[in-house]
């Protein structure tokens, strides 16, 4: 009679490292396609403020506050951020993999088959 209960002990603890394997690439997977689409907008308005002249003047948002610029003064700017970003980027589909290749061998150390109802 012990059996069965330190068995379904174990399903449920095995859930719940499964349960939190699955947030967890679920929450990475939001973070990159936040930064994928934050560095696709640097990437446009630095498209799109490239063939302006350097003395032109233009607004960029800084903290919640809009504050006026000239394009030579904004563009090295987004070029540092837009860098950074994909740095962040390479970054987390780094530990995106990790993860997803520890969750694989999770599940072959423990023997457990996912059922997708």
């Amino acid at each position: 009679m012990a059996s069965p209960q330190v068995s379904a002990k174990r399903q449920q603890d095995l859930q719940v490292q499964y349960t939190t394997y699955k947030n967890t690439l679920q929450a990475l997977a939001q973070k990159i396609g936040d930064v994928e689409q934050e560095a696709e907008e640097h990437k446009l308005v630095l498209d799109t403020l490239g063939p302006l002249p350097g003395d032109r003047k233009c607004f960029r948002m800084i903290n919640g506050v809009l504050v006026e610029r000239t394009v030579t003064d904004v563009i090295p700017a987004l070029e540092t951020n837009a860098e950074g970003l994909k740095n962040v980027l390479e970054d987390l589909v780094k530990q995106y993999k990790s993860k997803q290749e520890e969750l694989e061998k999770w599940k072959k150390k423990n023997n457990v088959q996912v059922v997708q109802s």
